[in-house]
């Protein structure tokens, strides 16, 4: 059984757009917010910023994680980049070499006044073993906060 799920998430940054769309566009400022983390071990992160091509991280967690030492794997590609305005990914999530998700998320940067608004859609469809839209829309919460804190 499939799972669909659409989420919205929108975040305000003290940045211009260029800083934030930097943030999703030039690697070592993606590692930062998007791959590294203390949680997990990161076994490999690249991207190939540019329409067609293609992003990738795998990792796995530490002893203490219910999910030890059970490869993760993102995968992307990017679908449309308007510089500084926006981007759209499709991409899929597998777990331990089993696909659980298939999703297309779109980044909207909005220049304002006090900086950026970002406005990030995700349309997922969640497989078996999945972790829900529910879950998934968390992860990326966190994940936006950790932008923020690395804007900062």
């Amino acid at each position: 059984m499939v799972i669909h799920g659409t989420f919205l998430i929108e975040r305000s940054y003290s940045k211009p757009p260029e800083e934030v769309f930097s943030a999703f566009s030039e690697l070592e400022k993606k590692r930062r917010w998007f791959a590294s983390d203390q949680n997990r071990i990161v076994e490999e992160f690249k991207m190939e910023f540019r329409v067609g091509g293609a992003d990738r991280l795998r990792f796995c967690y530490p002893e203490n994680n219910r999910f030890a030492g059970v490869e993760f794997a993102d995968i992307g590609s990017y679908q449309d980049i308007v510089l500084n305005q926006r981007i759209v990914t499709a991409s899929t999530m597998a777990l331990g070499g089993n696909r659980i998700s298939a999703s297309l998320l779109t980044f909207e940067f909005l220049p304002t006044e006090k900086g950026t608004d970002l406005i990030s859609t995700h349309q997922g469809a969640f497989f078996e073993g999945a972790d829900g839209p529910q879950i998934r829309e968390a992860g990326w919460r966190t994940l936006l906060d950790r932008l923020g804190a690395a804007l900062a």
